[in-house]
């Protein structure tokens, strides 16, 4: 008997049907994803198997005796309520019951003296109703997630509510767990554990994610909600994908073919006296129902339409800081760092929440200085900036009204233009565009922001966290534009997927202000922290060469392991910058080998010797990572042509 099955089930909003027939049964054990564009009933489906929204028709059965949870994508909260008042609060009578042990507990481990009387009889409420071992799943819960119970929702970040949501629908034991956007305010490293914990879960996972990597690592199976319609994918995204394509161009071409025989029909329908006194009345009653199906026919939402505008070239310094240290009271987000961004560099900053990427990025833009070290901004940057908090964005004021700052018309690459034309491109309808903000959703917000960005043209695109809320389709043809832009961009992503995708060097950081600098991808990160982490062999004897200006890129070196697929789009473009990318570097090395071997070198101070040779040494190792990656994609290159 299934976990959970769907009966026909319809669901309108107005006169626009999100869910029509809707047919589903789940088995124990799969994973499966909801996908679809922004607005088709994605939330609403979820809402109505979790029982928080009615349908209009049909049934939605769960098997006896099985629990559904359901993580919302931002469900009310309150707070003045603790950490495990909130975890909690689905049980019932026996939540009171285990915050109240839980209060008195504090109270004794603070010396109350006069708790261990109440706590006896705490102790003998939760013994009647056997809620020890609830008891102790509270304790398991919030250990995997590493929450403070005492802690106050107020106090706390986006993703640490995330968690304790995450929490909140664990603690029920459920047998079908369902996931609004489980990774949004989510850092890599929380998001992969929360890959673990989906892997392991033992009954039926539904769940909706913009993350392609998240969604690649676990669907089972693929549900697409498209006008109204719900097919099921059997296999994994990939599958999906080629699938998708071949029904697509079918659909296309079965569309143009009725179109063509209407259009034939309704000729024949338009001709003299004497056709109209000899038609056939069948076929005047085919031509009826063919036209009632092409009016119920409904037309597949269009892709959003980006591109940036090109202002003039920078300097080819974008922004160099040397040996900055900044401090938050008594945590360290940055210390001792040096960084030089060049023009038409694509940086991806990672790391966990709180630990200072948005810290550099402020850096850059001059909206703050370092406690200590020197900080140099380049010359003609026309900067465009994505903030992650929509902090750009007037809840007050329409889409409109945000865009064209009060009025409904803007410039939009030197051209005065009408803001409600503009926003179409970013699929807004003239009524969604006259929506007051607060009342649009994260994806519409989202889109605004793009279309607010992309009406300017820059230079240097500095996106901080671009992709929440924004559906796979949106994604890609972010993706796209960002790729096509002839400028510097630094971005702020827990998306694995688009930081493969668009960056050529991730800037990783690793806590007490330490950064590192990768070249490549997420996935080259990966790599290159597996391989630090696995048993180092016996180190061979080291030549010291230094290197030339300008010098050649070594010829590729053979690999056994090195992949022959051909070359991404983004990787192509990568091996066209490296040579250049390695030119500077040699450049930067040689000027560093030159203050180096200076005689009075040795003769200044300790700290400033010691500074300079640490440097010499990450950029010499930068260097390596550089040529070695130019290795690996010429192989590939060549290996594929």
């Amino acid at each position: 008997m299934p976990l959970l099955s769907v009966d026909s089930l319809d669901f309108s909003v107005g006169h626009r049907a999100l869910l029509n027939k809707v047919q589903l049964t789940v088995e124990s054990g799969e994973r499966i994803a909801l996908i679809g564009r922004n607005g088709m009933g994605k939330s609403t489906f979820l809402k109505i198997l979790a029982g928080q929204a009615r349908a209009d028709a049909g049934e939605v059965r769960l098997a006896p005796g099985s629990r559904i949870a359901y993580l919302q994508q931002d469900p009310p909260l309150d707070d003045r309520a603790s950490v495990y008042q909130t975890i909690a609060s689905p049980l019932g009578p026996i939540e009171s019951l285990l915050t109240g042990y839980h209060h008195c507990i504090n109270r004794v481990a603070a010396g109350d003296e006069a708790a261990l009387t109440e706590l006896a009889r705490w102790q003998h409420e939760i013994d009647a109703v056997d809620g020890w071992s609830i008891a102790q799943r509270m304790d398991e819960i919030l250990s995997r997630l590493e929450l403070d119970p005492d802690a106050s929702l107020a106090d706390l970040s986006g993703g640490a509510k995330r968690r304790v949501l995450l929490g909140q629908a664990l603690i029920q034991n459920p047998d079908v767990l369902l996931l609004d956007e489980p990774t949004n305010h989510l850092d890599i490293g929380r998001i992969e554990w929360l890959e673990a914990l989906v892997r392991e879960f033992r009954g039926a996972v539904i769940f909706i994610t913009h993350d392609r990597s998240f969604l690649k690592r676990l669907a089972t199976r693929i549900l697409e909600l498209d006008r109204g319609e719900l097919t099921s994918w059997p296999g994994d995204y990939d599958n999906y994908l080629r699938r998708r394509e071949e029904r697509d161009h079918a659909e296309s071409i079965q569309n143009a073919e009725f179109d063509k025989f209407l259009a034939e029909e309704e000729v024949w329908i338009r001709q003299g006296v004497k056709a109209r006194r000899t038609r056939n009345e069948g076929r005047v009653r085919r031509l009826e129902a063919l036209r009632a199906e092409r009016a119920q026919r409904v037309a597949q939402q269009g892709n959003i339409s980006l591109s940036l505008g090109q202002a003039n070239v920078s300097g080819k310094i974008v922004f160099e800081g040397e040996h900055l240290t900044h401090r938050y009271g008594e945590q360290t987000i940055l210390h001792d760092f040096s960084l030089k961004i060049l023009r038409g560099d694509r940086i991806g900053l990672v790391g966990p929440n709180g630990v200072g990427k948005s810290t550099l990025i402020r850096l850059t833009l001059g909206q703050i200085t370092p406690d200590q070290g020197r900080v140099r901004l380049g010359t003609q940057l026309n900067i465009a900036y994505f903030d992650q908090h929509r902090a750009e964005l007037r809840p007050d004021w329409t889409a409109l009204e945000n865009l064209c700052e009060g009025g409904d018309r803007l410039m939009v690459r030197g051209h005065n233009t009408h803001g409600i034309g503009y926003l179409q491109q970013f699929l807004f309808t003239p009524d969604r565009a006259r929506t007051k903000v607060e009342a649009l959703s994260g994806g519409e917000r989202n889109r605004l922001l793009l279309a607010k960005l992309f009406a300017e043209p820059a230079n240097l695109l500095v996106l901080d966290e671009p992709t929440n809320d924004l559906d796979l389709e949106t994604l890609e043809v972010l993706e796209q534009a960002l790729l096509d832009l002839d400028g510097t961009l630094l971005v702020v992503s827990h998306d694995r997927a688009f930081l493969d995708q668009i960056t050529t060097s991730l800037l990783v950081f690793e806590g007490e202000g330490r950064v590192r600098e990768v070249i490549g991808g997420y996935e080259d990160w990966l790599a290159l922290r597996d391989h630090a982490s696995a048993p180092a062999p016996a180190p061979a004897p080291k030549l010291s060469v230094k290197p030339a200006t300008n010098a050649a890129p070594p010829p590729p070196r053979a690999s056994a392991s090195s992949p022959r697929a051909e070359l991404s789009f983004k990787e192509k473009h990568e091996l066209a910058r490296l040579p250049d990318d390695i030119a500077r570097q040699e450049a930067v090395v040689e000027q560093l080998n030159a203050e180096v071997n200076r005689p009075d070198f040795y003769q200044r101070p300790t700290p400033e010797t010691t500074a300079l040779l640490a440097r010499l040494t990450d950029e010499s190792e930068r260097l390596e990572q550089l040529i070695e990656r130019w290795s690996i994609l010429e192989a590939r290159a060549e290996g594929s042509a």
